[in-house]
């Protein structure tokens, strides 16, 4: 079974695409671990090798995109989980899903997304 890790750094206070995600990936068959509002990069990433998840989905609405994506790469490389995929997720601006790839985000998904093409890209991700 994929085990994914769904996750809400930061100050943001809003987690319904999260919780609609979770359910999603749920319905897909997938495990998921839900770590709640408030969460650090650390938090994040601790919680991620816990768990020995295949995936880390990280929604993030409060522009803090560009500090939150680079401190968990940081992170997962110095836990031995580089090879983790992270996916992004929430309101992030065109012009900066380039600069999260060049830190190791694997795909953004920006408001309106398919459920669907997150399940699917897990599923790529997961099983090559």
């Amino acid at each position: 079974m994929i085990r994914v890790l769904v996750a809400k750094p930061g100050l943001d206070g809003h987690d319904r695409g999260a919780k609609v995600l979770a359910h999603a990936l749920k319905e897909a068959g997938m495990e998921v671990i839900y770590t709640g509002l408030h969460q650090t990069p650390e938090m994040i990433v601790n919680a991620a090798v816990q768990e020995d998840v295949d995936v880390i989905c990280v929604s993030i609405l409060s522009g803090a995109h560009e500090s939150v994506f680079p401190e968990i790469a940081k992170l997962l490389k110095e836990k031995g989980a580089s090879d983790t995929p992270v996916l992004a997720g929430g309101v992030i601006p065109a012009g900066d899903i380039e600069g999260l790839k060049k830190f190791g985000v694997r795909e953004v998904f920006t408001p309106g997304s398919a459920l669907t093409d997150i399940v699917e890209c897990i599923r790529g991700l997961v099983t090559g």
